[in-house]
């Protein structure tokens, strides 16, 4: 079991809060839709082939479960957890099939080498940066060898404070903005080797947007 404790943010309840308030109009906004990004979609689909065979599937962050249906839809066995009650309903209320759990990145207790990947699609970027480590860190030790780990963030080198999201509702937390440069080394100190990274000049925030992948090695490799 993946013992060591993670630190918990002192404005989890906050965020927490905040994407409640977002999440109906988010499922109405179809933000979650991955097969409007043709290159974001080409990323998930050589994840998902990546891990077919490895072991079941986490959806870290996984919002109304939009990336878990995807991959579900594509043979993997994937569930859902996401720290928003709401997020919940709705996954569990849009996709009745698949399994979907409240529960924070950082209290997710999950057994070591237990999953064949972990999906963190644009969910880890209001951790703290002195916590993100200790996230990153417990979700490695719960990959198996060969088990592949897809993160998707904002880049950048700041952080913005949001006020307001997802048409203008009220929110409050703190989106942090990383560079490859800085991102890859807490991947591989957590104890993950480099497999790909993809940078797109500008999302739908506005921002750059980065994916890394990663994979647990095996004895092998």
């Amino acid at each position: 079991m993946n013992a060591s404790r993670i630190e918990q943010p002192t404005d989890l309840d906050t965020v927490r809060a905040s994407y409640d308030r977002v999440a109906d109009n988010y499922v109405a906004m179809n933000l979650g839709d991955i097969t409007a990004y043709p290159w974001l979609r080409t990323a998930i689909d050589g994840f998902a082939v990546a891990v077919q065979d490895v072991g079941p599937v986490l959806d870290v962050g996984c919002g109304p479960g939009d990336i878990t249906a995807y991959l579900a839809a594509r043979g993997l066995d994937i569930s859902g957890v996401d720290l928003s009650p709401q997020m919940i309903a709705n996954a569990r209320r849009r996709h009745p099939d698949l399994t979907f759990s409240v529960a924070s990145a950082t209290d997710l207790n999950l057994p070591d080498s237990s999953l064949g990947g972990i999906v963190a699609w644009w969910s880890l970027f209001n951790l703290p940066r002195h916590v993100l480590p200790q996230v990153l860190t417990s979700l490695a030790q719960a990959l198996l060898p060969g088990g592949h780990l897809i993160l998707g963030t904002h880049g950048g080198d700041t952080d913005l404070h949001r006020t307001e999201a997802y048409g203008g509702i009220p929110v409050t937390w703190t989106t942090h903005l990383y560079q490859p440069e800085t991102l890859w080394p807490l991947l591989t100190t957590a104890g993950l080797t480099p497999v790909a990274d993809l940078r797109f000049p500008e999302s739908i925030a506005g921002v750059p947007s980065l994916i890394l992948i990663a994979k647990r090695a095996t004895e092998n490799s």
